[in-house]
């Protein structure tokens, strides 16, 4: 060290660096140069040595300064005043230096403590977390960094409780624990955020980690673990991202219109396109939020069972073989809520009108909605057709690249012999909205014979079939629906169904309990 840095490190010091000062510790005593003491200073020992040399600057001898607290930990202290590194060893013991160091108003060593590895026990296991690993977008603040501010203060503020006038009696502080979750499942969760690949054993395990994930606060984690599939279509020249309704998020949410997704087939800012007056036809992307760079073509899969009732449109007398099929689908429960929040979010983003304002929570908690308790007349619960992109009943197309399994087998539209109808389906998927029929082609409405005892005849073929809809995955499309508030309209395009139209095939999806 150069001379001139060290007379001014000599300069800064508050106590004389080669004198030393006696401490009484409990049952030990400690001798402490002022060079040490004044190493994280100004402090509550600094300081008392300090005012017993300007009350008596030609004394040989100061008095000894007496304090009631465990030598065991002091000693670590006078380590770290002595310049050596030191580390907690566990919860217990982080806490007892940290107590202490905010009871002496050591500085350095508080912060360096508030800003070191977190100490915590969950369940039956103690774990110590680098805060580094939650640098990743969306995985800060959480649980840990927002608990600990509040458990252990600001390092520039005193203990809750404490009293600045005495500062040898700090509140007794437990160990932070989180006694009602599992370790085993914190382990994994570690496991995935220090880089390895996330490892699903089976939904149970999942849906622990994303509960987890939650309670913790892990936003970013969480994106991570839910089921979701993302690949590149190279028939429709776009990358899709398959994944359940209750999983979106608004803020991934956009709307790119058909002439920006034929610039750019997988736009970084497809929300930017929401911001012309009439966007005009096109189709939803999402991205998930702190994840994905880029938006991806959605594909929402609705996986609760017997949620929605799928009424393809009748067949009209002068119909031929068709290559897509169309109808309405009705949704309930909680399916009807979060349907209508997507379609409230797609509205919002693409700047439309909404007949009914709704609130964008629920499709963020997936939360159904509820009547209003008044009693003079409560409102009713708000269904798609109040977003101003769907009537109540939501507009679908089936096209024959659709993988549809009805009460348990295959099932296919009735294509003519020979006709290209793998062709037909790369045209765009709009609904003619004054006959409910595709307009590539006129859809099949032809009831089908539920068993063999069913009596139905080819009177029937006016009525239109419905479907018991089990789990489904749909392509979301915007269109020009003149007759529509907005004159836009969402249709959802088929991608894959299991369906039900009979009890019998409900029957023999079930399975015994034993």
């Amino acid at each position: 060290m150069p001379r001139s840095r060290l007379a001014d490190v000599t300069q800064s010091l508050l106590l004389p660096p080669q004198k030393v000062f006696p401490i009484q510790v409990g049952d030990k005593l400690f001798s402490l140069s002022g060079a040490s003491i004044s190493s994280d200073a100004p402090s509550y020992i600094s300081q008392y040595f300090v005012e017993q040399l300007r009350h008596n600057k030609d004394a040989a001898e100061v008095r000894t300064l007496y304090i009631d607290r465990d030598p065991a930990t002091f000693a670590d202290i006078a380590l770290h005043l002595q310049g050596y590194h030191i580390e907690p060893r566990d919860g217990p013991h982080f806490v007892k230096l940290f107590t202490d160091a905010q009871s002496f108003s050591l500085p350095r060593l508080k912060a360096r403590l508030f800003s070191s590895t977190i100490y915590i026990r969950i369940g039956d296991e103690e774990f110590q977390i680098p805060r580094d690993l939650f640098n990743s977008p969306g995985d800060s603040p959480n649980y840990f960094s927002l608990g600990y501010s509040v458990f252990f203060a600001t390092p520039r503020d005193p203990l809750p409780g404490s009293s600045p006038q005495s500062p040898l009696r700090p509140p007794s502080i437990l160990p932070p624990t989180v006694p009602g979750r599992s370790s085993k499942t914190f382990a994994d969760l570690l496991h995935v955020l220090k880089g390895y690949p996330v490892e699903i054993r089976n939904e149970q395990h999942r849906n622990e980690l994303l509960r987890d994930a939650r309670y913790y606060h892990l936003k970013g984690l969480e994106q991570r673990l839910i089921p979701h599939h993302v690949s590149y279509n190279l028939a429709r020249e776009t990358a899709e991202i398959v994944i359940r309704l209750q999983d979106l998020r608004q803020s991934g949410v956009s709307f790119v219109a058909d002439s920006d997704s034929a610039d750019s087939p997988n736009p970084a800012s497809p929300a930017s396109s929401s911001s012309t007056t009439n966007p005009g036809p096109g189709w939803v992307y999402y991205q998930r939020p702190y994840v994905d760079s880029e938006a991806s073509s959605l594909i929402i899969e609705i996986d609760d069972e017997e949620t929605a009732v799928l009424t393809l449109s009748p067949r009209r007398a002068s119909s031929s073989p068709a290559a897509a099929t169309t109808g309405q689908i009705t949704f309930h429960r909680q399916t009807l809520a979060r349907i209508t929040s997507l379609l409230t979010v797609i509205a919002n983003k693409m700047s439309l009108p909404v007949t009914q304002p709704l609130g964008l929570r629920m499709l963020d908690r997936g939360a159904a909605t509820s009547a209003s308790p008044s009693v003079e007349a409560p409102s009713p619960p708000a269904g798609p057709g109040s977003t101003g992109l769907s009537e109540e009943d939501v507009k679908v197309r089936i096209g024959a690249d659709a993988d549809v399994t009805l009460n348990g087998r295959a099932w296919r539209i009735n294509v003519a012999q020979g006709e290209d109808a793998e062709a037909e389906e790369e045209s765009p998927m709009d609904v003619d909205d004054t006959t409910g029929q595709a307009s590539s082609s006129v859809a099949r409405g032809k009831k089908r014979k539920l068993d063999d005892n069913d009596d139905s005849n080819d009177d029937d073929e006016s009525e239109g079939e419905e479907w018991i809809v089990r789990k489904a995955q749909w392509r979301l499309r915007v269109q020009v629906a003149p007759s529509s508030i907005s004159g836009l309209e969402v249709v959802l395009g088929a991608v894959k169904i299991d369906a039900f139209t009979n009890e019998r095939a409900r029957n023999a999806a079930r399975g015994f309990l034993g």
